[in-house]
């Protein structure tokens, strides 16, 4: 089997190097999905459940019900792209918070990682009026 991709970290990179240029975040999709379902049931599921428009520029991120595998749907101008992700022997840690999630680029690096993103807390927010 020939890929112009030499290993799926570059294929993985090239896509979240597209996805960087976009502007908003990543649909995640709450709810487990049929692990048999392919691209075209899929994007059904984001017109559908999510309701949005699956030809924007955007990464749509399912899982399924074990959180064992996760899905990433992208369409870029030509075609849809379909990477799939399966954990050996660990689960990932879903998000449970709304219906849809955005996330951004770097938590779907966190999310991918293995990490739980209702853990990471970011610095607070501080506002400085002078310098000394």
């Amino acid at each position: 089997m020939r890929s112009s991709c030499k290993t799926s970290f570059v294929c993985y990179e090239k896509i979240l190097l597209l996805n960087a240029a976009f502007s908003g975040g990543l649909p995640l999709h709450r709810e487990p999905v049929d692990g048999r379902k392919a691209i075209n049931g899929l994007v059904v599921l984001v017109e559908q459940a999510l309701g949005l428009n699956p030809f924007e520029p955007a990464i749509y991120v399912f899982s399924n019900r074990r959180r064992d595998r996760i899905k990433l749907l992208l369409w870029d101008r030509t075609g849809f792209w379909l990477m799939i992700k399966r954990l050996e022997a660990d689960r990932f840690c879903w998000p449970k918070d709304a219906a849809v999630v955005t996330l951004t680029v770097e938590q779907l690096h966190g999310l991918l990682a293995g990490i739980d993103l209702a853990a990471m807390q970011p610095h607070p927010v501080r506002i400085y009026t002078k310098t000394s």
